[in-house]
């Protein structure tokens, strides 16, 4: 089949996992490392020479003040010198699960218009060791190098919460997705025992493709059973999720991919049987603010974007082999399915990795993994399509890349993802409501844990005039205990203010 010149392509990829702490190996060191396994995935020596731009997905922890100065502030461009790289540009993501396929999706573009020859991505998580030595005191003030200018930023930084939404706790992830998932559930029908029946089986099925990979953190294919039975190692963390079915945050691991376009492919005597074509992607973002989001069950941005995609590449659901949906938690992996048309159980998998609860969830860097992963299990089909799915925030920032063995038979076209964002932006929005005082429904709901049980109720509601309130409930324990035996969700409650927080009892 012809190939268009300017089609972009991965050619080389790389992965590794440290599995034992170790404060002496720096960021750099880990992008260094893995960027040497991705040009040498590429097998030709002139890659070096013809990369001349450098993106870094952006380590989790770099904008946290207590951590931000532990860090370096242009790894790629260290790097690069380390690589031979001697002459590119720096450039960095914003935060965000989002990121590593937003870069691939935004560099696609820029190598099929001729700006770039062929571009690096990279990205390392050294939380394992970053918890380690905040544990042990050990000193790592040499991870953060030259304190020096920033590189290029690619995508917005913005906030990803109101203040209200902070108040009620929603900056924690393990805080908002249950309440996702609770919402989810409702709106299937199903009850709490019902659905924890799924989830488990989900989780199950993820831990069993991430036992048979090598890159992988936790390599134990666990029972459906032994990821929703409670106990003291596999406690709840937010109802309804056991710990199983989190992400596993403290892990060291990195990825970094080798883009660039067939005709340059050719020129450098890449090797064919190497290439992965991109074809198509797309980036967009739900409505920002949780509080505001009508659906909580829902993304019509994932809804969309895939429809588009699909319509630009002319490759159906169907036609898919390959899943790596996002799934920092479960219902991000099932809002996900239920947008694109897949069943959550389809017989293909949802990832070709184990998932972030598994292969691990390294910061902002999943993805990337995932990427990599794809792109090997790719080289090994005859013909065959993958899907990436990637999630920043809190259900709020996705991008999508499709990925095949084969070329389009058209010219690469890029999605324009910014006359489609504003169809999201369009649609209606609700508001806090002023005076929360009063009756209140309730559509989502979580319960808090800490090593010792129960410990914060928290909802979102709706007054009956349709507008949005967030809560707590009392924290006592038989409030909490029934929150959890007796289902809340469509339930009404009565909202009072206390000390300015909102106070919702049955």
């Amino acid at each position: 089949m012809k190939s268009f010149d300017n089609t972009p392509i991965i050619v080389g990829a790389g992965q590794q996992t440290w599995r034992k702490p170790d404060t002496s190996r720096t960021p750099i060191d880990a992008i260094t490392e893995v960027s040497r396994l991705a040009l040498a995935d590429a097998g030709a020596d002139t890659v070096v020479q013809a990369i001349d731009a450098v993106a870094i997905v952006r380590f989790i922890a770099d904008t946290d003040p207590g951590t931000k100065v532990l860090f370096p502030r242009n790894p790629g461009k260290h790097a690069a010198q380390r690589l031979g790289i001697s002459n590119a540009c720096f450039y960095q993501g914003v935060i965000g699960g989002n990121t590593p396929q937003y870069l691939v999706n935004h560099f696609a573009g820029k190598l099929a218009e001729g700006e770039h020859n062929a571009v690096l991505i990279a990205g390392a998580e050294l939380l394992a060791s970053l918890f380690s030595s905040l544990r042990t005191g050990d000193d790592i003030s040499a991870w953060a190098g030259e304190q020096e200018a920033e590189p290029t930023t690619i995508g917005k930084e913005r906030d990803g919460l109101n203040a209200t939404e902070k108040l009620y706790s929603l900056y924690e992830p393990i805080n908002t997705y249950p309440l996702f998932e609770s919402s989810l559930r409702h709106h299937l029908g199903r009850s709490q025992e019902e659905h924890q029946d799924a989830l488990a089986e989900l989780c199950s099925a993820m831990s069993h493709v991430a036992a048979k990979n090598p890159i992988a953190w936790a390599q134990e294919a666990l029972s459906a059973e032994q990821v929703r039975t409670v106990t003291e190692k596999n406690r709840y963390i937010g109802y309804p999720y056991t710990k199983s079915m989190n992400s596993i945050l403290a892990v060291d691991m990195g990825a970094s991919v080798v883009m660039t376009t067939v005709g340059k492919a050719h020129e450098l005597g890449i090797d064919s049987s190497q290439w992965i074509y991109l074809r198509g992607g797309v980036d967009l973002n739900d409505i920002w603010h949780i509080s505001e989001r009508p659906g909580l069950h829902e993304s019509p941005a994932i809804r969309l974007g895939w429809s588009k995609l699909s319509e630009a590449t002319g490759v159906d659901i169907d036609e898919v082999t390959d899943f790596d949906i996002y799934s920092c938690f479960p219902c991000a992996v099932q809002v996900t399915c239920n947008e694109i048309g897949l069943s959550a159980q389809d017989r293909r998998g949802v990832t070709v990795t184990g998932g972030l609860p598994y292969m691990g969830g390294p910061g902002n860097n999943y993805s990337l993994h995932g990427i990599a992963e794809m792109t090997a299990r790719l080289r090994k089909r005859d013909k065959g399509f993958g899907l990436v799915t990637a999630n920043g925030l809190y259900l709020t920032k996705h991008s999508l890349g499709l990925y095949s063995t084969e070329p389009a038979d058209s010219q690469w076209v890029t999605v324009n993802s910014d006359s489609l964002q504003q169809q999201i932006d369009d649609l209606p929005c609700l508001s806090l409501a002023a005076d929360p005082v009063g009756t209140a429904i309730v559509e989502a709901f979580t319960v808090a844990f800490d090593r010792h049980g129960p410990k914060t109720g928290i909802v979102i509601a709706k007054n009956l005039t349709g507008e949005r309130i967030l809560a707590y409930t009392r924290a006592d324990a038989d409030t909490l205990n029934h929150l959890l035996e007796e289902d809340p969700v469509g339930r009404s409650g009565q909202v009072s203010v206390e000390d300015g927080i909102n106070i919702l009892d049955f």
